[in-house]
């Protein structure tokens, strides 16, 4: 039922990209949807008229592929199937760096097929590194997210029909609970939290601590959770490493940088810089971090769940997928949740579950009310009053994740 939802943010950029030279570089968390794209992928070269046999799909994690372990394997594999092709070759990659120095077969495909490549990945460090140096200049990168609340929409009105305000509501209080990682429509509640906790465990363990030869795997876990369950916090390595010493874990600030790099390198957590609005200049220390899917934090927070910190991690998950690059502003000694920018737009953002109360919605839009600009200022809610002032919109949440136009 999944493959219904057609990635269109994705592929409207990667259609521009078939049958061109650049390698096609899809990253994302495990289980976000990769594979599906790959698909969809395959299904628009076909109705292009590609003929099915030079369609060459590999999925590394298949057992039919468990004898390809490094980059030579792969060489005798791939040439062996494509030698009596006539006509472009069209080849995807499923999790590639499942195949030790894979690097050097892209880039020699580039050279000795008449191809069109793409390829999947589950760490950030993909395109890093040797990759970057033998193809520089030569991918476009696409990082793929978890469902959007808009996709979700889209999945439910095909199986429903069309949808009422109160369908919508309801539908976005499961978004908050158990997240957009696309199998999770697929499952009733229950299987849910058991779907979600095989793939956060299989991410930290594979990902994090196979990948990276990790030891302290219970420090590992406890950061984390603290990390995921104060989610919109400011943090600094300072500031973990004493709240791990008040928990009697001590480590070293080298060992947790090291350990938050490995973490955001497996998308499991993504990183916003703070930044002086007056100066525009980014500030080195205190940090905040936001988990990639809702259901992981559901996961960890449970009945200590914070509604406030997920809407918060909704809406900055919703800003990155829309491409902004996102920063947490400082103004003076009070902060905007976001300041958002893509080529020449700006926005800035606050977030709060309600400013029903008139001292919240004070806090919330005094901030704002001090930056000197023109851009758009946006308060989000779940209130359904607006509250609208001096410039500044107040929007319900479920409004503006479904107004992709901000």
């Amino acid at each position: 039922m999944i493959f219904m939802i057609k990635r269109e943010l994705y592929l409207s950029k990667i259609r521009k990209f078939i049958d061109k030279e650049e390698i096609k570089a899809i990253t994302g968390v495990r289980r976000c949807g990769k594979t599906c794209l790959l698909k969809q992928i395959i299904d628009e070269l076909e109705k292009r008229g590609v003929n099915n046999e030079n369609i060459l799909y590999v999925s590394l994690e298949s057992s039919k592929y468990d004898n390809i372990k490094n980059y030579v394997d792969l060489n005798e594999y791939i040439f062996k199937q494509t030698e009596n092709l006539k006509g472009k070759i069209y080849l995807l990659f499923d999790e590639i760096q499942l195949v030790s120095n894979w690097e050097k077969s892209i880039n020699a495909y580039r050279i000795d097929l008449n191809c069109d490549i793409y390829i999947t990945g589950s760490n950030s460090k993909l395109l890093s590194g040797e990759l970057a140096t033998l193809i520089s200049g030569r991918y476009i990168k696409i990082d793929l997210y978890p469902f959007s609340f808009n996709e979700i929409l889209g999945y439910y009105k095909v199986t429903n029909g069309n949808l009422t305000k109160d369908n919508e509501k309801s539908i976005f209080n499961k978004y908050l609970k158990y997240g957009g990682l696309p199998r999770v429509l697929d499952f009733d509640d229950d299987e849910k939290i058991d779907y979600l906790t095989d793939i956060y465990s299989t991410i930290v363990l594979k990902d994090i601590i196979y990948r990276n030869n990790m030891r302290n795997i219970g420090f590992l876990e406890r950061l984390i959770k603290f990390l995921i369950t104060n989610t919109g916090q400011i943090f600094s390595v300072n500031s973990i490493k004493k709240y791990l010493k008040h928990e009697n874990i001590n480590v070293s600030t080298n060992t947790i940088s090291t350990y938050l790099k490995h973490i955001t390198e497996a998308y499991i957590l993504l990183k916003a810089q703070r930044e002086e609005i007056k100066t525009k200049k980014l500030l080195s220390v205190n940090e905040k971090y936001y988990c990639i899917d809702p259901g992981f934090y559901q996961l960890q927070a449970g009945v200590n769940k914070s509604r406030g910190q997920i809407l918060e991690n909704v809406v900055f998950l919703e800003l990155i997928r829309r491409k902004y690059r996102v920063t947490v502003g400082n103004i003076g000694k009070q902060e905007i949740d976001f300041i958002c920018r893509k080529h020449d737009k700006t926005i800035y953002i606050q977030v709060s579950e309600s400013i029903l109360d008139e001292n919240t919605r004070e806090r919330e839009f005094n901030p704002l009310e001090k930056i000197s600009d023109n851009y758009p200022k946006y308060v989000l809610t779940l209130d359904d009053w607006d509250y609208s002032k001096n410039g500044i919109t107040h929007l319900n949440v479920i409004d503006f994740l479904k107004n992709e136009n901000i």
